[in-house]
């Protein structure tokens, strides 16, 4: 039995990861690309149901130490435990893709009921540290919604969460100054600190709403 639950872990990881491979990543050109997955066992029970991928047992997010947008260290998963956490890697700077997806995700709260929103958390990670100070951040994720939180840190925590989720990201020079290519791939992890579900770019923002009560 425990042979069998590890084979269907390690088939989830390899969906996940598949998909990853075969999603491009996004761009400033509004190209749009997502990721994938890690390795990991998980206790949580696979979902059934459910439009985005399920990623049980991946293990994201895990021992990922960032500055919130009010200036305050914080270890993700122990940060937002007992709320649905959703994860965005992007840019403030970013011309399309990064406040399309945060324009859905506003969308995504009003969707769900009422009494669920305050129950789940989105977050974005800045791939631009160097420009997206936590001021930076703060007011440009509020922009969209004022419970959304944008978290930054060094280049070796970026680096480290990037890792983490198996999230792509690299600097373009572009003139005199850059842009960052990223992946775009929205990353869900339960009350419990588990990774569950992976929406790819574009996914109609009822169908994440009607997942994400699915955790609640």
């Amino acid at each position: 039995m425990m042979s069998s639950m590890r084979l269907r872990i390690a088939a989830r990881a390899a969906l996940a990861l598949t998909l990853a491979v075969v999603l491009s990543a996004c761009d400033n050109n509004g190209g749009a690309g997502t990721t994938n997955s890690g390795a990991s066992a998980g206790a949580a029970s696979a979902l059934s149901g459910v439009t985005g991928t399920d990623i049980t047992g991946t293990g994201f997010g895990k021992n990922v130490k960032l500055l919130d947008h009010n200036g305050k260290q914080i270890n993700l998963l122990d940060a937002y435990r007992g709320k649905v956490l959703v994860v965005f890697f992007g840019f403030t700077q970013c011309p399309d893709v990064c406040p399309t997806t945060m324009a859905e995700l506003a969308q995504v709260k009003e969707k769900l009921e009422p009494q669920a929103r305050d129950l789940v958390q989105v977050v974005m990670i800045s791939v631009d540290p160097q420009r997206d100070t936590p001021q930076v951040l703060k007011q440009y994720v509020a922009a969209f919604d004022p419970s959304f939180m944008g978290l930054t840190g060094s280049d070796d925590q970026i680096a480290k969460a990037a890792s983490s989720f198996k999230a792509y990201y690299k600097k373009v020079d572009s003139g005199k100054s850059y842009t960052m290519e990223h992946s775009s791939g929205l990353y869900v992890i339960d009350t419990k600190g588990e990774s569950r579900l992976l929406f790819k770019p574009n996914t109609p923002p009822e169908d994440i709403a009607a997942d994400l009560q699915k955790l609640l």
